[in-house]
């Protein structure tokens, strides 16, 4: 049976237990839904527990609200950036240094005031740190008086306001080695417990100087897909995160609500062949198949985007053409639109991979149309992605074994295997890191080794731009350009994007969560961006 069939034969499964459990759960649970008052405490089952725990200069709240920290600036439902910590900031003519204004009525959990020396000492640690928060750029931070800071920059990045929507400001005085463990923030909650794999508990920040939360106390439970689905239909929490697959079945006493996100999966190629490379750590580079911009394109032209979001998300999602659909920067002409397996065949047939041997899958000059597909294998929505793209490639003669591995193994054959990412982000700098040839095997960063000069061209002069204006045309060319130059799929098909999600919560019915962001890439919890305006409605 194909990959997407079995899959719905599963979920079909899946979707009836639940049924069976939701008929036998006690409705309401401790929800108002049950009648009495409206609860002061909210249980969240969303994931986005961070293990390295909760510092913004290590890069908590990159993908999302930080909860715990003020960040300077923020994005509002519909993405514009606004003021929060920050009251104001002016950019000077030559892009390299920020001048941010620090309003004056907010104070840390713990008492003391937040000052422009905390914001200065944020950045600066952020930039030492070597965390996730890439403050690199940063030359030094600097506390003109109590509430002016500058940010000044080793040289222009476009991108830099992204740092200024992201990174929360910690308390100087309070920031030492248990920190992230114990925060303290100025945000519109405090920490109070963390119970490392089972729960996080933080309470109502009343000297928050914004929005007052309408909740006392939220708890965040940290389980696994099949325990939250559970846990929502025994009515034991006000919010799940569920994968797709598990979206389909009715949980008494809450909706379902999909919420649009940037967060795409995409296959990543090594573009480079395997001439016996390595990393400074041994890991191998290159691979024979993949290197072939022929075998690239075709697997872009062969894979039915629509048929994996109907068949693997269950409709919750759309087809994704690049790392950036629908963004500001987004190229349109770059993609590769529809399914066209005819096209594909032309293409390997055009570039001599032939099947000579009758076996159904190509070859040339000895080599097989053949390669491996890796996947987190904990990741079930991963695995049926890679199992229904091989299902979609063995037709015009490309093999594709999947294997669903732990993140270390990934991580020693990222170079030399294709593998199954997700990303999406808010921030064009991610398109930067994933394309770059600057940023080539550094961390997850361009794991294939890609590189064009071209490419490279626009991507800096994205990056360095003090235009915005100028910056869009960049990205864009950078995915491709007048020449037919680009990493898109229309250019040197780096990688095959396969989907972009919609991110599905069942939420108590009478939980009023106003109207979400669009998402990124779902780590943290991008969900409680809006949380100061969530209220109860019974």
């Amino acid at each position: 049976m194909p990959a997407v069939g079995l899959l719905r034969v599963t979920r079909a499964m899946l979707a009836l237990m639940v049924v069976v459990l939701v008929a036998s759960a006690c409705a309401g649970g401790g929800s108002p839904s049950g009648g009495g008052p409206a609860p002061t405490e909210l249980r969240l089952a969303i994931g986005g527990e961070s293990e390295e725990g909760y510092d913004p200069t290590l890069g908590w709240g990159r993908y999302g609200s930080p909860l715990f920290q003020s960040t300077l600036l923020t994005r509002d439902a519909d993405l514009n950036i606004v003021n929060d910590l920050a009251t104001g900031y002016t950019v000077s003519p030559d892009g390299l240094v920020w001048t941010v204004d620090v309003r004056g009525d907010a104070r840390f959990t713990d008492g003391s005031p937040v000052t422009a020396q905390d914001v200065a000492y944020s950045f600066t640690a952020a930039s030492r740190s070597g965390g996730l928060t890439d403050v690199t750029v940063l030359r030094e931070a600097v506390a003109i008086d109590g509430d002016t800071v500058e940010l000044r920059l080793i040289r222009p990045q476009s991108t830099f306001v992204n740092r200024l929507v992201s990174l929360g400001i910690v308390p100087q005085h309070a920031h030492g080695p248990d920190y992230a463990r114990n925060p303290v923030g100025s945000g519109p909650f405090r920490f109070v417990q963390w119970d490392q794999g089972q729960q996080l508990i933080v309470e109502r920040n009343d000297d928050y100087y914004g929005t007052k939360p309408a909740f006392e106390r939220i708890v965040f439970v940290f389980t696994g897909e099949d325990a939250t689905m559970a846990s929502a239909s025994a009515g034991q929490v006000d919010m799940a995160a569920v994968p797709s697959s598990l979206a389909t079945a009715t949980v008494a006493g809450m909706r379902l609500v999909p919420v649009t996100s940037v967060d795409n999966r995409g296959i990543m190629f090594p573009n480079v062949p395997d001439t016996g490379q390595t990393t400074a750590d041994g890991q191998p580079i290159g691979n024979n198949v993949t290197a072939d911009l022929a075998i690239r394109r075709a697997v872009n032209y062969a894979i039915d985007r629509q048929a994996l979001v109907d068949g693997v998300l269950e409709g919750y999602g759309s087809p994704a053409t690049g790392p950036v659909d629908g963004l500001p920067w987004y190229e349109p002409r770059s993609a590769i639109t529809g399914y066209d397996p005819a096209r594909a065949s032309a293409i390997l047939d055009t570039a001599g991979w032939a099947d000579t041997d009758g076996d159904g899958i190509r070859e040339r000059g000895g080599v097989r149309a053949a390669f491996s597909l890796l996947y987190p294998a904990e990741d079930t929505l991963r695995q049926g992605l890679a199992l229904s793209a091989a299902d979609m490639l063995r037709p015009v003669g490309i093999e594709v074994a999947t294997n669903g591995v732990s993140w270390d193994v990934i991580d020693s054959r990222l170079h030399a295997d294709a593998v199954l990412f997700g990303w999406g982000s808010h921030d064009p700098t991610e398109m930067y890191n994933l394309y770059s040839s600057k940023q080539a095997g550094i961390e997850y960063w361009n794991p294939g080794f890609y590189a064009n000069p071209s490419v490279d061209a626009n991507l800096d002069a994205a990056l360095g731009a003090t235009d915005p204006q100028a910056a869009t045309a960049f990205w864009k060319a950078a995915q491709l350009d007048a020449n037919g130059q680009g990493f898109g799929p229309a250019g040197d098909a780096a990688w095959a994007w396969l989907v972009n999600l919609q991110h599905t919560y069942y939420v108590d019915e009478c939980l009023d969560i106003g109207k979400p962001q669009i998402e990124p890439h779902g780590h943290g919890w991008p969900i409680t961006a809006g949380i100061t305006g969530w209220r109860w409605t019974c």
